[in-house]
């Protein structure tokens, strides 16, 4: 009988596996890194042969592992970075690296896509405008600059799908990742034939779409060989990363009054819905959820990088503990100093990678301390501009706080306040490994289907106090106004 779940996240950095068993409890886990190639400027790929070779390796590792404890793994589930493109060719061999999904080479592919179809009508039938990231512009990209590789293009995969491809020699996606492709009809969760017809692009290019908790295959005998995994291991569709971690936070559209806010190096707003209700202009993602739902998610570039940033080039060898410390000795408002935190452009809501972070209203009292609050503060009124798109369509109150920014009850304290939410600290945060382990637990057996694993899984938060922030966001809104107009 099944004990445990494997869950598989192939992230930028690298790739992590994790085992867990039906109280959630991770009993083993490994992680492999590879290469990142950056051959131009703008340019982000990675060999999915790399990934391949990473993920046999450390399911290999948690194989021995499980085996050495007595476990039974009965389903592996698939996580990923989203919006990658793998370029297959009729034998499944890959064509070239992989761009991903913050590679920027597809500006003339996303002009391409808006001038086939209306930006209202593509975003009323996919939830969002045409972004240089998603993996549709890339499929263009390469059909303009590499003809004679595109020629060759039998199957276009999302990373995760491709690990999938791997381990059981079958093509598949699911709602959640596919969703960031720019061409699934979120309505109906099938590949939108308007869409690819006026960019004379075939269905058959893509994969069959299941449910994220659908078994999709059986690992492969020479996987088996290669891992010691048990032969007949079901492999399950999973989630793109992003939802993944929604599931194991238990972020459900049947409890639609819990999201979450993520301070890392970017800054992300997850927001469940029951149905499919894009914002008109695009300014924030809208996804199918791994759970079966939908997920509205908006994305500050800069939240947790910015403060790295700041300490990297402006305070060499002071403390992160020193700089929030300096911070939290500073009034809201931070003595009139202001902070825009488009250090990398912006996403949510101004959709413009030409912004630029500044700071303003600095005079000769003006310090580090006050820099740094008002930095803090930038950040939390950067995600207070994305929720204000997103509350018309949003049930959430309460909101699950992750990434390394979140350790700080100050900074989530600012969030608290500009968002008008309460905003809460976890104990144990887990990832997008863990979710796509908890989505395979239905097909081993282990929970009757998806919401009930959610509902027992789910972690329980500390609400942190809110900080009177009006004023200080009352200076960020005016001097935000003067770079890119009025709040959307």
């Amino acid at each position: 009988m099944a004990e445990v779940t494997l869950g598989l996240d192939i992230g930028t950095s690298g790739v992590k596996v994790v085992a867990l068993n039906a109280a959630g409890q991770q009993v083993a886990q490994a992680s492999r890194s590879y290469e990142l190639l950056t051959p131009h400027p703008g340019w982000t790929e990675q060999r999915p042969q790399d990934w391949a070779a990473a993920t046999l390796d450390a399911l290999g590792e948690v194989a021995a592992k499980l085996k050495t404890d007595g476990h039974t793994p009965g389903a592996l589930g698939l996580s990923g970075q989203m919006h990658g493109a793998v370029f297959l060719d009729a034998q499944g061999e890959v064509i070239r690296p992989a761009p991903l999904w913050n590679d920027q080479r597809t500006g003339a592919a996303v002009a391409e896509i808006e001038a086939a179809m209306p930006r209202a009508e593509l975003i009323a039938r996919t939830g969002n405008r045409a972004v240089s990231g998603f993996q549709l512009p890339k499929l263009l990209w390469l059909r303009a600059t590499e003809p004679e590789n595109f020629a060759r293009v039998a199957k276009v995969l999302l990373p995760k799908d491709y690990l999938g491809f791997v381990l059981t020699g079958r093509y598949h996606t699911e709602p959640s990742d596919a969703a960031g492709i720019g061409a699934l009809n979120l309505a109906s969760k099938t590949w939108d034939e308007g869409v690819l017809a006026a960019l004379n692009l075939s269905p058959e290019l893509f994969p069959e779409v299941a449910e994220s908790w659908d078994v999709v295959g059986e690992l492969l005998p020479e996987v088996v060989a290669k891992t010691g995994l048990p032969a007949g291991l079901k492999i399950v569709a999973g989630g793109g990363d992003n939802a993944a971690a929604g599931v194991a936070l238990g972020l459900s559209s049947a409890r639609p009054d819990v999201g979450s806010v993520s301070l890392g190096t970017s800054g992300v707003l997850f927001v469940p819905l029951t149905e499919p209700t894009p914002d008109p202009l695009g300014r924030v993602h809208l996804f199918a959820h791994a759970d079966g739902g939908y997920n509205l998610l908006g994305v500050t570039l800069s939240a947790a990088g910015a403060l790295q940033w700041f300490r990297d080039k402006l305070a060499p060898g002071v403390s992160f503990d020193t700089l929030m410390n300096e911070a939290a000795s500073v009034p809201s408002g931070a003595d009139g100093v202001t902070f825009l935190p488009f250090l990398s452009g912006e996403r949510s809501p101004h959709m413009n990678s030409e912004l630029r972070a500044s700071f303003s209203g600095l005079s000769l009292s003006s310090g580090r301390p006050q820099m740094v609050r008002a930095l803090l503060e930038g950040a939390a009124f950067a995600l207070a501009d994305a929720y204000t798109v997103m509350r018309p369509h949003s049930g959430v109150t309460t909101l699950l706080a992750t990434g390394g920014g979140a350790r700080s009850k100050l900074w989530l304290g600012m969030v608290a306040g500009a968002l008008g939410l309460d905003v809460q600290q976890i104990a144990h945060e887990p990832g997008a490994a863990e979710g796509a382990a908890i989505l395979a637990m239905p097909a081993a057996g282990l929970y009757p289907d998806v919401q009930s694993a959610m509902t027992a899984l789910a972690p329980s938060g500390e609400s942190v106090q809110a900080v009177d922030v009006a004023g200080a966001l009352s200076a960020y809104q005016a001097a935000r106004a003067q770079v890119v107009g009025e709040s959307q």
